[in-house]
């Protein structure tokens, strides 16, 4: 099978915000190739160090690394080549142009921080890539007690972890991002055990596994996307919690029979606005949504949104470029 690979030279101060306007028009599975991202991780003060594969424990000190601009990002995913692909390449120009636009009106900082932007278009066969992700996904720790693992790494969990076994698929996040590693945190603040919870965008299903985890009685999972809700049945299944979790592909502003004390949404901030207005009848009075997946620049359109909607915000964390909201709702 043919698929087209796309790349976009960007700079570390872009990755996310580019990252972000791609999940905007449904490109997910992106890889971030960042020769800052090995300093990032062996300057961690405490790190899962048995995660780090060999070669990128050399890589850190290799000297073409060193040669390469240390800004330099690319940004990397594949689209099928179907009938829809020239319509999203369309509305990745017309994104790239719009940030070009924004960048140099000095939008972002006081100096223009995005990069070159350019775009590089090449048609591949699935055999060159269709494995080739699974390097980058290694166990990794992302709340005091939580570690995302994927199924065919092995580790062995310490005192008081609890693992989520993921596979994400070609197409799926691996939960590793900090949006996820905020709700999670949230989720570990404000469920209480037996609490009735919703992920709304399911993907992997890796909040919804979170969820059973840590005492939620009863969880349902919905995604607009088919492939997104058979990835998720089955990293459900393969962590044992099919009797707590039900996933379907339903759409919540279509309506939902169901109320939840959380629900959750780790998708982009034009989605949180949007879904911020239907959320409240899937929500019991005085339950609390979380959202993330918001760049900074972001926070206060999506706050005023939310308060607009007669929410009100408990907390708000960030991380890096992103930030993610506890808000509840009384009816």
């Amino acid at each position: 099978m043919k698929y087209r690979e796309i790349k976009i030279h960007t700079t570390e101060s872009g990755a996310d915000i580019l990252t972000s306007e791609l999940l905007g028009i449904g490109i997910d599975g992106i890889i971030v190739d960042s020769p800052n991202l090995v300093d990032d991780i062996l300057n961690q003060e405490e790190y899962m160090w048995n995660y780090i594969d060999e070669a990128l424990m050399n890589a850190g000190s290799e000297s073409d690394i060193e040669k390469k601009a240390m800004d330099e990002v690319i940004i990397s995913f594949y689209l099928d080549m179907n009938d829809d692909t020239e319509e999203i390449y369309e509305k990745l120009e017309k994104i790239i142009v719009e940030l070009k636009e924004k960048d140099k009106q000095q939008f972002y900082a006081n100096t223009p921080v995005l990069g070159t932007l350019s775009i590089e278009s090449e048609t591949v066969s699935d055999e060159k890539w269709k494995d080739k992700w699974k390097d980058y996904f290694k166990p990794a720790k992302i709340t005091e007690n939580i570690v995302i693992k994927p199924t065919w790494e092995t580790y062995e969990a310490k005192k008081d972890e609890i693992i989520i076994e993921i596979d994400p698929g070609m197409a799926f996040g691996t939960g590793t991002h900090e949006t996820t590693s905020m709700v999670i945190e949230l989720m570990e603040k404000y469920i209480k055990k037996g609490d009735k919870f919703l992920d709304v965008g399911s993907g992997s299903g890796i909040l919804s596994i979170a969820a059973a985890h840590l005492g939620a009685g009863e969880i349902y999972a919905v995604d607009i996307d088919p492939v997104a809700c058979e990835v998720s049945k089955e990293n459900v299944e393969i962590n044992g919690f099919t009797d707590k979790v039900k996933v379907e592909c339903r759409d919540l502003t279509k309506g939902l029979d169901y109320v939840a004390d959380i629900v959750c949404a780790n998708l982009v901030a034009e989605l949180v606005i949007y879904l911020s207005g239907y959320v409240m009848k899937n929500l019991e009075s005085g339950g609390v949504f979380i959202s993330s997946g918001i760049l900074m620049e972001k926070k206060e359109t999506v706050v005023t949104a939310l308060c607009k909607n007669g929410y009100e915000i408990l907390e708000i964390i960030e991380k890096g470029e992103w930030c993610a909201i506890a808000a509840t709702y009384e009816s």
